[in-house]
């Protein structure tokens, strides 16, 4: 579904990423793994158009979206939640999950908000709340739920765990695992190691911009210097 092909990006003229392979297959859970300031946000936010690649190719299906716009990204059906959630606090629950169908999804969101609050059924407690009075774990069910609401093919998750509470953690990983058995491609992207290989049917290991070591779960918990160098457990 994904393939990315010897990709550079950066700020300025400060590479980030050097030369990054990777692929996401549909219906697979992929986790990128790595250290904060790995360039693991870069990745993301370039497979999502957010930030330009100044080398290499990004294809969906085939088809070369190196150079297309945000927008035209999310069109196809890859749909990111950013790290920090990014939800808008002065709308309530119901209006932000009505803008998540904005630029796709928008013929089935009736049926579509149904099916988010009936994975999340804190939110339709929370319907007519604003999002910015909700706890931190309410607030990543809505950004995720208003992902869902774009019908997406490739679902691009940043930091989902980030700021959770160990028992919401436990719950956001459950949740990932549940949107597996979906046709849905998943891109993990995590510091969290042990919670990710969990739910992941391959990882990427990313140090330093480049792509260190690749390989199932097994694989990576299975060699005790992969774990010590790479992992970190």
């Amino acid at each position: 579904m994904l393939e990315v092909t010897g990709l550079h990006a950066g700020y300025g003229p400060v590479e980030i990423l050097r030369n990054v392979d990777l692929t996401v297959r549909r219906g697979e859970t992929v986790a990128l793994l790595g250290a904060n300031g790995a360039g693991k946000s870069t990745l993301s936010n370039t497979i999502s158009g957010l930030q330009r690649a100044t080398a290499g190719k990004i294809r969906f299906d085939g088809r070369d979206i190196t150079a297309k716009r945000p927008a035209g990204i999310v069109a196809e059906g890859i749909i990111q939640v950013s790290e920090g959630r990014r939800i808008f606090p002065n709308l309530t629950v119901d209006e932000n999950l009505t803008l998540g169908s904005y630029r796709r999804g928008r013929p089935h969101r009736a049926a579509n908000i149904d099916r988010v609050c009936t994975l999340f059924p804190r939110l339709r407690e929370r319907f007519r709340q604003l999002a910015g009075t909700m706890s931190g774990g309410e607030q990543q069910m809505l950004a995720i739920g208003r992902a869902l609401m774009a019908e997406p093919r490739l679902l691009i998750l940043d930091e989902p765990s980030l700021g959770l509470s160990p028992r919401m953690v436990e719950d956001m990983f459950a949740l990932i695992a549940r949107l597996h058995t979906d046709d849905i491609g998943i891109l993990l992207v995590e510091q969290n190691v042990v919670q990710s290989l969990g739910v992941a049917d391959r990882a990427y290991v990313l140090e330093n911009g480049t792509i260190a070591m690749t390989g199932t779960p097994a694989q990576l918990l299975g060699d005790a210097a992969i774990k010590r160098s790479y992992l970190g457990l």
